[in-house]
């Protein structure tokens, strides 16, 4: 019974933790955004990002982050013997790196607000995307374990990787050209 209440908090955690760091890098994405803004306009806006970004990082990805490891170990203390498996070495590779992702993101935190961030916009872009790779890589060695087709799953993610670089390409020329039409129009 243990490893059921392990598992679906596990699960609770890693939807809480996801979430907010989708929304997390978003905020990073309008708070640079907020610098091509005049006055006063660019002040409220950075104000409010910064404490959006706080609230989000401390109040909800983090603690999202500290009940999926939690769990995870009292998922791993219910079932030892799955340690011995080379799959759960790759997940737990993957979980290694979205740690590293989410303090880096409590450092980019730190760097917006002392208006030290050297991202674009179009970088925070891509940067936003990172978690939904290791999300899929997580998941499916999760539910294939050692079964994973491995040549069809790299395929597969650089696929998604391709696509998702064409998109932000995409969605960058599309907003320039909006930029440059509602320009021309003003100045008419």
């Amino acid at each position: 019974m243990a490893y059921l209440w392990y598992k679906a908090f596990h699960l609770i955690g890693i939807v809480v933790w996801f979430a907010g760091l989708f929304y997390l890098v978003r905020l990073f994405v309008y708070h640079v955004e907020a610098d091509a803004q005049p006055e006063p306009a660019r002040t409220i806006l950075t104000q409010q990002y910064q404490i959006m970004e706080k609230r989000l990082y401390n109040l909800i990805t983090t603690p999202g982050m500290a009940v999926t490891v939690v769990m995870a170990i009292g998922l791993l203390t219910t079932e030892p013997d799955v340690l011995k498996s080379g799959w759960l070495h790759f997940k737990l590779a993957l979980v290694a790196v979205l740690i590293a992702y989410h303090f880096y993101c409590g450092r980019l935190i730190k760097q917006l607000a002392e208006n030290r961030c050297n991202w674009s916009s179009q970088q925070l872009r891509g940067l936003n995307e990172v978690p939904t790779v290791i999300l899929v890589g997580i998941v499916l060695l999760a539910v294939f374990k050692q079964s994973l087709p491995i040549d069809t799953t790299i395929l597969g993610i650089i696929g998604m990787i391709i696509a998702m670089v064409v998109i932000i390409q995409f969605y960058a020329k599309k907003r320039q050209e909006n930029s440059t039409t509602s320009l021309a129009q003003k100045q008419q």
